[in-house]
């Protein structure tokens, strides 16, 4: 099977690619997302291998920083069984698990971040999941050719 690419978001005073980078083996477990759409491409589609551009949300520049990859595919998020958890899920059983998570390691980090203003200025993203009107979701899938197009800006010099 063909891996696939995504965006991550997360706001870097709660999560940052720095964060990710500190962790022991520089990876963690993606938890912690309650949208269905983005929990249904947890559990059904991000696998190990996968690549993901860490984007920097909320805050005052948005930006992808850095990549991650996948390295254990969808799995229950633990934190929904925790009673008192903010994650907490009260409908959430073992038996039948309503939330799920991946865990990523974290790859590297851009020589400069790649704002959100800077990828709605190339035409080549006009596509993107991320540049749609009305898109908020924290799990996005990335093509390819937009994948290899922001990689590509990532290594130029500013």
């Amino acid at each position: 099977m063909e891996n696939k690419f995504w965006l991550f978001k997360s706001e870097p005073d709660s999560y940052s690619i720095d964060h990710l980078r500190r962790e022991k083996n520089s990876t963690t477990s993606w938890d912690g997302v309650r949208n269905y759409q983005a929990r249904n491409f947890l559990r059904d589609d991000v696998q190990s291998g996968d690549l993901v551009f860490f984007y920097h949300s909320g805050c005052r520049i948005p930006a992808i920083v850095g990549v991650a990859k996948v390295v254990r595919g969808g799995h229950p998020d633990p934190t929904q069984f925790e009673t008192g958890h903010v994650h907490f899920d009260v409908n959430a059983k073992p038996t039948s698990p309503r939330w799920f998570m991946v865990d990523i390691k974290f790859e590297m980090e851009f020589k400069h971040s790649i704002t959100l203003s800077e990828l709605k200025g190339h035409e080549e993203l006009k596509n993107m999941v991320l540049l749609q009107k009305g898109s908020r979701l924290s799990i996005q899938p990335v093509t390819k050719d937009e994948w290899d197009f922001i990689f590509e800006i990532s290594m130029r010099e500013k």
